[in-house]
């Protein structure tokens, strides 16, 4: 038997938020999708606009499950997304992104199964709230570094997920990047897809004040590595807005991965650290 893939998105007051239309796009594409064991669960934080109304429509015609109480950030509800999915593998959207490919999940299926991946990434278009779009190729090489990919890009097995207990909640912008870094480190299986099927929009408040990302990213930093290297505020400082990381940690981060993919690990993190400071 197949296995069930269920998506998780998370929204609050969309109506009030003129994103009514783009959850339609999202849901209808979602629709057309050819695989056939989808399951799309919507974990609305308390909405007090009309969102509700809409959700209880697209839950009538059998498009989603819906359940709406209040949440203390959007990683709460897609952790008790989580709790409540029946599918084997999973993945999230936030209510303006889609899949634009309509077999996506197939092909996806098809690939976690054949290489019995824990977790696959794959390329996206991002838009930018100033109108542009732009390519994001992934590069898990880079994860110590930056996020080697949009969370919207990433399915998990449930059973790992559950396994590593599931998103940080204390991290309100980037506990996705925590999580990466989390199965990177215990050596969970990646798999990499080779298509972009998904458009994903990038959130207002990274691509306003992308210092708070960084800031963030200190904390993220120094939760997971402070075992491996005596780590001070200039050190973490300079990971997080420089991407420089001392010599002796990232031979450690190296080890991490093949042999035979090292030297490539090491030209990929001087490409990221000269582009960071140039």
């Amino acid at each position: 038997m197949e296995p069930i893939v269920s998506i998780i998105t998370t929204t609050h007051n969309i109506v009030e938020k003129n994103q009514a239309d783009d959850f339609n796009l999202m849901v209808t594409l979602l629709e057309m999708q050819t695989y056939p064991h989808i399951e799309h669960i919507v974990i609305d934080n308390a909405s007090t606009d009309e969102t509700q109304i809409l959700l209880k429509d697209y839950k009538n015609k059998g498009f989603i499950n819906f359940y709406s109480e209040p949440d203390t950030n959007k990683f709460n509800g897609y952790n008790k997304g989580i709790m409540r999915a029946k599918g084997k593998y999973i993945s999230f959207l936030s209510c303006d992104d889609f899949y634009h490919d309509i077999t996506a999940i197939q092909d996806m299926v098809n690939l976690m199964e054949a290489e019995n991946g824990d977790f696959c990434f794959s390329p996206s278009y991002c838009r930018h709230p100033e109108g542009f779009v732009f390519l994001f190729i992934p590069s898990m090489f880079n994860v110590f570094q930056v996020m080697p990919c949009p969370r919207q890009c990433f399915f998990f097995k449930k059973s790992v997920l559950e396994k590593e207990n599931y998103f940080d909640e204390k991290f309100k912008l980037l506990s996705e990047y925590d999580l990466i870094i989390r199965l990177v480190m215990k050596r969970y299986k990646p798999v990499y897809f080779n298509m972009n099927f998904t458009t994903y929009k990038l959130g207002d408040k990274i691509a306003k004040d992308p210092r708070s990302a960084d800031d963030e990213a200190k904390l993220i930093f120094y939760k997971n590595y402070k075992n491996l290297y005596p780590l001070n505020d200039k050190i973490i400082e300079a990971m997080a807005y420089k991407s420089e990381i001392p010599k002796p940690l990232l031979d450690k981060f190296a080890a991490m991965f093949p042999k035979e993919d090292q030297k490539l690990f090491y030209e990929r993190y001087e490409q990221v650290r000269q582009l960071r400071n140039s």
